[in-house]
Parts: structure tokens; C-alpha cells; sequence
């Protein structure tokens, strides 16, 4: 057996938690692969929404998902994943919720995610998960601002009911570069 890296762990519970039918949510969508992913996950009845602040990154999703033939099922916005609250209905249930933070790779690394906004969007998405539904976070720290925004999420999740979440950290510890982070937070 070999460990998986903190990419394809997220992989791995996405299996695990998401099924046909479901609405999910990317909330950066980046390059469009954990869009792609999770829009093969839900199948042709399922919804994913997908958040970036870049066009860039929603012309690169809109690509990728034409290419796939996966476009129907999935909804991108070009707007902050703090807004998350906005497109989703009051009762609207979520299993999954992926977030890959840091800047867009390959482009702008002035331009990414912020500890304000991507704890906003944590803390609206819990109010729509389902029992046994979960959020992921890979938290890239070895950029400006990442270290910060890390322990921003860690000093938040670590502080979270434990009768009413779980909460995971999969993270390498000899390692070198800042090797990403992964905190899953599942709801009982």
C-alpha cells in the first residue's frame, strides 16, 4: 500500500460520500478537474455549483466540462464562493463541498483565496449539509497569505462541536515545500 497524496485522498472520500442524484459544490473551480470529477459523480441528475473569482478559471471548467459532455449538470459562477449562499435555496441539501485553496495554478498568484471569504463559504455550506455529508479543503500554505489562511481554517474547524462534526487533518509531516493540508469536515 502506498499513502495517497492529499489530492487524491480528497478523491477518495468524494467516493465515498458522493452519490448519483446529489447536489454538490466546487467552490473553486480552478482548471475545472475537481468539477469534472464531482459531475461524474453526480451523474445527469445531480447538480454541481461551481465558484471562481477569475474568468480564466471558468472558461478553463467550461472547457473541460464540454469536453467531458458534462456541461448540463453543472452550474459555474464567476463570483467569490462566499456568494455560495446565494444560489443555493433555503432548504437546498449538499453532501460534498470541495475547496482547493491558494491562487489559480498557472495563473495570477496575486489573485487568491482569502481567510474571510473562504470561512464564510465554510460556514454557509454547513447549514446545508446533509447527515454524513462532508467538506474538503486543501490548503496550500507555501504561497503568501496560505500559511495564514491554513491556520485560519485549522483555529476554525479545531473549534466545531464534535457532537455535531468530525473533523479530519491529512497532512504529511516530512515533507518539504509546504505539501498541502487536507481537512475534511463531516456532519453527523
Amino acid at each position: 500500500m502506498q499513502l495517497s497524496s492529499a489530492l487524491a485522498f480528497s478523491h477518495i472520500l468524494m467516493n465515498q460520500v458522493v452519490d448519483p442524484g446529489d447536489t454538490v459544490i466546487d467552490a473553486t473551480v480552478g482548471n475545472g478537474h475537481d468539477t469534472v470529477y464531482l459531475a461524474k459523480l453526480v451523474g445527469s441528475h445531480g447538480h454541481v455549483f461551481g465558484f471562481d473569482i477569475q474568468q480564466r478559471a471558468i472558461d478553463n471548467t467550461a472547457k473541460a466540462l464540454q469536453a467531458a459532455r458534462l456541461t448540463p449538470q453543472v452550474t459555474l459562477t464567476l463570483a467569490g464562493h462566499e456568494t455560495v449562499g446565494k444560489l443555493l435555496t433555503a432548504e437546498q441539501p449538499v453532501k460534498c463541498a470541495v475547496f482547493n485553496l491558494g491562487y489559480l495554478p498557472g495563473g495570477d498568484k496575486n489573485i487568491m483565496t482569502k481567510p474571510a471569504t473562504t470561512l464564510s463559504a465554510v460556514k454557509t455550506i454547513q447549514q446545508h449539509l446533509v447527515t454524513n455529508g462532508i467538506i474538503i479543503l486543501l490548503l496550500y500554505a507555501g504561497h503568501p497569505g496560505g500559511q495564514q489562511e491554513a491556520q485560519a481554517v485549522i483555529d476554525y474547524v479545531s473549534r466545531l462541536d464534535q457532537h455535531r462534526f468530525q473533523v479530519l487533518r491529512y497532512h504529511f509531516i516530512n515533507q518539504i515545500n509546504f505539501p498541502p493540508d487536507l481537512i475534511a469536515i463531516q456532519k453527523r
